[in-house]
């Protein structure tokens, strides 16, 4: 088996193929042909943290993976990464292992992706007008992997702290304008596509400031259905995608909470982005509907691009190889 570290892995990054598998991966579920079971989460009162496994198995990379996410909060006033993951990867025929990567960089990557694949089939095709909702790495993450997506005239972002949207907006290498708001209510006034990418755990975007046409990919709260970004107003006024329904229906604060409140149901999810890909559901059905991609994560996303990344790793002859039955 292969064992790839952080720096190994942020080299071998190839946005473009990335979102493409994200996509077929998203696909292949909707078609039956990779199995995508809901994700574990385990806790005890010993401690905040969370442990969650996100597996999956797929037939068109021939691999099965299982991600261990460590979500430790606490961790930020220790100066520690409040969430740590790795990725395994098995032969899906014989069960032997594959590679072990440190799970920070697919992570994030295949995240942003899955926001690239949705607002490629849900938002409206004039489009110009990108917002930020957080000014962290996602945030970053977001901006190289939506670049290409619209023909973007424009970026506009906001953070709690108004430094760190200045600073990435001062780094990003973007041919368009670049405005850093000061509230977040000034990003929905603005942007036709937004990106919220906060660990909020309670509502920041109010369902009020949406406008006709507008899509919300929805990514930033950690996957516990106590937290969310979003209220229920704005659940109930748009029409809602999620990357998969067993897993938003247990991990999505942002869905069950407003399914709680009365504001939607169950029912009221349109689908699966997947299904969408797939022609089995609808996409976007008018311009002045509202879209909203409600992206929780799943371990299908981190198997597509675990096999990606080994892939070029094997091709480069980067990595290091053991043999965990010597």
């Amino acid at each position: 088996m292969i064992v790839l570290t952080a720096s190994q892995l942020e080299a071998l990054v190839d946005r473009s193929a990335t979102e493409r598998a994200v996509a077929e991966i998203f696909v292949e579920i909707a078609r039956g042909a990779a199995d995508q079971p809901p994700p574990t989460s385990m806790k005890t009162d010993a401690g905040t943290g969370r442990y969650v496994l996100m597996s999956a198995l797929s037939e068109a990379t021939g691999t099965a993976a299982v991600k261990l996410l460590a979500d430790v909060p606490d961790n930020a006033a220790r100066g520690l990464p409040t969430q740590r993951s790795m990725i395994t990867v098995l032969d899906r025929e014989l069960g032997s292992p594959v590679a072990l990567l440190h799970g920070g960089v697919p992570t994030r990557v295949r995240t942003a992706a899955a926001s690239a694949v949705a607002t490629r089939a849900l938002a409206r095709e004039d489009s110009r007008v990108l917002g930020l909702v957080g000014a962290g790495g996602l945030a970053r993450e977001h901006v190289e992997a939506l670049r290409g997506v619209r023909d973007w005239d424009r970026l506009v972002i906001w953070s709690r702290t108004r430094e760190r949207a200045a600073a990435l907006a001062d780094s990003l290498e973007w041919s368009g304008g670049i405005d850093v708001v000061d509230s977040c209510e000034s990003v929905f006034e603005r942007a036709d596509t937004i990106c919220t990418l906060t660990p909020s755990v309670s509502p920041i975007v109010r369902g009020e400031w949406l406008r006709p046409g507008q899509h919300l990919n929805v990514v930033g709260a950690r996957p516990r259905a106590d937290e969310r970004e979003v209220d229920a107003l704005t659940m109930s006024r748009s029409s809602v995608w999620v990357d998969d329904q067993a897993t938003a229906r247990s991990k999505s604060g942002d869905l069950m909470l407003a399914v709680a409140e009365g504001a939607l149901s169950l029912d009221d999810v349109v689908g699966t982005l997947g299904e969408v890909l797939a022609g089995v559901r609808p996409g976007r059905t008018s311009p002045q509907q509202i879209t909203l991609f409600d992206s929780v994560g799943i371990g299908a996303q981190d198997l597509a691009i675990a096999d990606l990344l080994v892939r070029e790793a094997r091709s480069r002859g980067v990595g290091i190889e053991l043999d965990l039955g010597a």
